[in-house]
C-alpha cells in the first residue's frame, strides 16, 4: 500500500485522524518517552498547576499529525519532515482530538509539499495549530 504521490495532491485535499487519549496512553507515553512531569502523571502535584489537574503531553497530542500524515495524507511512504507546533490549550485525559491536516503548499522540484495542521478537541476548541512539511511518496 502506498500512499498518494504529489502530482496526485492537490492544493485544499484534506483528511483527519481522530482518537480518544485514555489514562492509559499518557502512562505509556512517559514511559516510552521517560517523560514523567507531574503535570501527566501526578494527580495531586497537578492539582496544584495552572492547569488545575492532569493534562495529555503536547507531544503526544502532536503525535496524531504523524498518524494522519503517514496513514491518511498523503499515507503510507510519507517521510513527515518538520513541524512548526503552537498549543492553544490544554487536552485532558478522555478528550477525543480530531488532528486535521490541508494541503496548502506544492514543490514540484523538491517533492515537498506544507500542510495546516490543526488539532481540536471533542468541543471543537482548537488545542494544536502548526504547519507540516512532508515527502509524499515518489
Amino acid at each position: 500500500m502506498r500512499g498518494l504521490r504529489l502530482n496526485e495532491l492537490k492544493i485544499g485535499d484534506k483528511d483527519f485522524f481522530q482518537k480518544t487519549i485514555s489514562e492509559s496512553d499518557v502512562y505509556l507515553y512517559a514511559g516510552i518517552t521517560g517523560d514523567l512531569n507531574s503535570a501527566h502523571i501526578n494527580e495531586v502535584e497537578a492539582e496544584k498547576s495552572m492547569f488545575k489537574g492532569r493534562i495529555v503531553h503536547g507531544m503526544l497530542t502532536a503525535g496524531l499529525i504523524s498518524t494522519a500524515l503517514g496513514m491518511k495524507l498523503p499515507g503510507p511512504g510519507t517521510i513527515y519532515l518538520g513541524q512548526e507546533l503552537k498549543f492553544t490549550a490544554p487536552v485532558r485525559f478522555g478528550d477525543t482530538i480530531k488532528a486535521e491536516i490541508e494541503v496548502i503548499e506544492k514543490n514540484e522540484e523538491k517533492n515537498i509539499i506544507k500542510l495546516k495542521t490543526t488539532c481540536t478537541n471533542q468541543d471543537n476548541k482548537i488545542v494544536l495549530t502548526g504547519i507540516a512539511t512532508a515527502m509524499p511518496p515518489k
